[in-house]
């Protein structure tokens, strides 16, 4: 499986109701979304299932790069703050997809990339930063999984390389 590991993009500081669940993304955060989603497709990158935090700015940037991207979108309670999202990879895995995104929060994202490669982004998990991993069962009986760091997307430069500590 190919695996995009994504955080939201920038977001407002304190939502109209003041619930940090509704925080939704800036002006300028939907624009880096957008170009994010379109330099993956541009890299034939492209996702094509989105599981997504049902929080506000996590849920727009799922749609804004499905958007780009023509990927369905899912909403994960488990993505949340406090994610877990191991258990929802291994499902996907066992269900054969194959290119699929996760779209969350900091730190459980930088967790997730550390504990499946072994080492977060040098950079850590900028906003609307995307990692993208190769993931496989080592052993599917025992649900073992194997992942190797295939490129860090960088929002600002939109560049699409190795981490630089590969």
């Amino acid at each position: 499986m190919k695996l995009y590991v994504m955080r939201h993009g920038p977001a407002e500081d304190v939502s109209a109701t003041g619930r940090d669940a509704d925080r939704a993304l800036t002006s300028s955060g939907r624009d880096r979304v957008r170009n994010v989603a379109k330099a993956l497709e541009d890299a034939g990158e492209s996702p094509r299932l989105i599981f997504t935090s049902p929080l506000a700015r996590a849920l727009q940037t799922a749609e804004i790069v499905a958007a780009v991207t023509n990927a369905d979108v899912l909403t994960r309670a488990e993505l949340g703050t406090s994610a877990a999202p191991l258990p929802l990879l291994r499902q996907a895995l066992s269900e054969r997809k194959k290119r699929v995104m996760i779209v969350g929060h900091e730190p459980d994202l930088s967790a997730l990339v550390a504990h499946l490669v072994g080492r977060g982004p040098e950079q850590g998990m900028l906003k609307a930063l995307v990692v993208g991993v190769a993931l496989h069962f080592e052993d599917e009986a025992a649900g073992s999984l194997f992942a190797r760091l295939r490129f860090v997307l960088d929002p600002k430069t939109l560049e699409l390389a190795p981490d630089a500590r590969t």
